[in-house]
């Protein structure tokens, strides 16, 4: 066993050094030009490099750290884990290019899939061979994910795939996708997630067509994905046919696990640039801005102390995304009339600008406020349901 995996198994400082100096030393030549590259509104920067980053961590064992060590990782510990989340932010290290496959993918496959899917699909994402994107959302089902209309039908020894899915973050880089697609008719009476499946489906094959979606950063990370007879092998469904609500769920919970620790340093990177523009321009003068300024300060420290204690996840994306939504509005009070002109033709954007105008998915994306709000109200309080039509 190496030095750096033997670090896992040890204390958590240890670890922490251990991350910590691996991409101090790892971080310069070419790759020193990656930091800071890349995130939400800014995938398309340096995708190729960030690739080959990413792909360098895998060599040196850097990838899927909390994974068991049998299927490849190093069988890190949660407070392992945060740490290294965190020493990868606090470097200004690249955005990841795997975050789908190796947080949400690898995670469900690990819990809920069969040896068989382990072994075909896990080496890849470890070593990020195979990048993965999230087919749930639909146009006429978002925040009602219960209500997707793409279908499957067993056919011999595949699965036949129709339908649409929308919103699907890096479809355009990737070659599978996991899809919650309905496999069995809903039964009169029946609940609505009943007969939907998990599905692995490989983009590149005839019937799968992918187009990028221009949103208002001027980018288009998220995409349109057209299934139109695309199929995938009858053993690549996650659990039991008819029992993909509960992996999707299963999938949305990884999704906001410890990874967003990390995040949370790249939100006190952006709040104290914040700060020290303020201050420079003297919008720090103004009472008002200098009180939401403070209330994002006591705000991202209420963050963090409720990722460290576990706070449920609805609550935790609830809280986050309308925190980092606030700061988008927050930037461009600071920043005052100059922040309503472009940086320059035909629509060049700076920091402060892409982010106030991606934030706003913030409270949309990987589940909407409405909807957690009623997750929070229904299964955390045990309020009563709403009711439904």
């Amino acid at each position: 066993m190496s030095s750096a995996m033997r670090s896992a198994t040890g204390g958590v400082e240890e670890f922490r050094a251990a991350i910590r100096d691996w991409l101090g030393e790892q971080l310069r030549g070419d790759f020193a030009a990656l930091r800071g590259l890349g995130g939400p509104g800014r995938e398309h920067e340096a995708f190729a490099e960030r690739l080959a980053w990413e792909r360098h961590m895998a060599a040196h064992g850097w990838t899927c750290v909390g994974w068991p060590e049998e299927y490849g990782g190093r069988g890190a510990s949660i407070e392992q884990q945060i740490a290294f989340h965190e020493e990868y932010a606090l470097a200004d290290a690249p955005a990841r290019v795997n975050h789908i496959g190796e947080q949400l993918l690898g995670p469900t496959l690990l819990d809920h899939g069969t040896e068989e899917q382990k072994a075909r699909f896990l080496p890849g994402i470890r070593a990020v061979e195979e990048l993965w994107c999230q087919g749930y959302s639909e146009p006429d089902a978002g925040s009602d994910l219960a209500a997707v209309r793409t279908r499957a039908v067993r056919d011999g020894d595949a699965w036949v795939v129709h339908g649409q899915k929308t919103w699907t973050s890096l479809a355009h880089e990737a070659q599978w996708c996991f899809v919650l697609a309905r496999t069995e008719p809903r039964a009169p009476g029946a609940r609505p997630h009943a007969g939907l499946s998990y599905l692995l489906v490989p983009l590149d094959q005839p019937g799968v067509e992918i187009r990028p979606i221009t949103q208002l950063t001027g980018t288009g990370e998220f995409n349109e994905v057209f299934f139109d007879g695309a199929r995938t092998p009858a053993s690549h469904v996650v659990g039991a046919p008819g029992d993909g609500w509960r992996i999707a769920m299963a999938t949305l919970g990884y999704e906001r696990g410890v990874s967003t620790l990390g995040q949370q340093v790249g939100f006190r990177r952006e709040l104290d640039a914040l700060v020290a523009l303020a201050r420079a321009n003297g919008a720090a003068a103004d009472p008002l801005l200098r009180d939401r300024l403070v209330r994002a300060w006591t705000g991202l420290r209420a963050l963090r102390a409720n990722a460290l204690t576990g706070t449920d996840p609805s609550l935790a994306k609830l809280c986050w995304s309308h925190w980092h939504r606030d700061l988008g509005e927050l930037a461009m009070d600071v920043r005052g009339a100059a922040a309503t002109l472009a940086a320059g033709e035909p629509y060049e954007l700076d920091d402060w600008q892409r982010l106030f105008l991606f934030s706003r998915a913030d409270t949309v994306y990987a589940g909407s406020s409405e909807i957690q709000r009623n997750i929070i109200a229904e299964r955390v309080l045990g309020l009563p349901k709403e009711p439904r039509p």
